[in-house]
């Protein structure tokens, strides 16, 4: 497993859910090579969000297909049951959403036994008031800028506001701060100017490209990384 150090850079996350299913080992391995910096999973269950993708099996089957940071993201209702099966499939990031369960303390203690990294995820409807004890308790918080469960949607910007919230609220803990849902190199700016550093993007790096076309995935996602770095003061560690 990758170590994680902890810096505020702009790190670009290709969602797989945009990639050909058919070939996600040689996908994970094409945006890598391509300069993604994570590669982001979504899981759902056709309960807590309208839509099924995939669970721990298919996790553990592109593992190895990953050298560098496999971020897990758990749109699924109950969490709990499933954390150690993730964790055991290699994710080094597992986030649980705020609203999946009355236990999110428990959640995100639970991933934190596993040795992995923790992430708390927020639907567009939830507020910020609610972050405020979990925060010595988390790694990463992941803000959805659409309604989880499709990708392609269209980015809801009045979740610039909220990330601009909870930029002030982490002050200097080592929390990141990742957002999923309608990144393009029109929204990565605005994004990336509230305070995030972690930009989940599905169909806009996966988009004109294939495992055997990967240039496309690399000029996808040097566009949104020099999209959102144009838009900070200064390179920010």
């Amino acid at each position: 497993m990758p170590t994680i150090p902890f810096d505020r850079r702009i790190k670009i996350a290709p969602s797989i859910l945009s990639a050909d299913f058919a070939n996600f080992g040689a996908e994970c391995r094409a945006v890598e090579a391509q300069g993604a910096d994570w590669v982001h999973v979504d899981v759902m269950d056709g309960h807590f969000v309208p839509n099924i993708t995939f669970g721990p099996a298919t996790c553990a089957a592109i593992r190895p297909h990953i050298k560098g940071v496999m971020d897990v993201h758990l749109m699924i209702a109950p969490v709990d049951p499933y954390i150690e099966a993730f964790a055991q499939a290699g994710a080094d990031i597992i986030s649980a959403h705020l609203e999946a369960g009355p236990h999110i303390h428990r959640a995100l203690q639970a991933i934190r036994a596993t040795g992995k990294k923790a992430g708390l995820a927020l639907n567009p409807g939830t507020g910020t008031d609610a972050v405020a004890h979990l925060l010595d308790m988390v790694d990463l918080i992941c803000v959805m800028t659409v309604n989880p469960g499709f990708g392609g949607q269209k980015f809801i910007h009045s979740q610039i506001e909220k990330v601009r919230q909870l930029r002030a609220m982490i002050g200097d803990r080592p929390v990141h701060i990742e957002i999923d849902g309608g990144i393009t190199t029109e929204t990565a700016p605005l994004m990336a100017r509230a305070g995030a550093d972690v930009l989940v993007a599905g169909s806009a790096v996966f988009k004109g490209g294939s495992v055997s076309a990967p240039a496309a995935y690399g000029a996808n996602i040097r566009a949104i990384r020099l999209a959102a770095e144009s838009a900070l003061p200064g390179t920010l560690a």
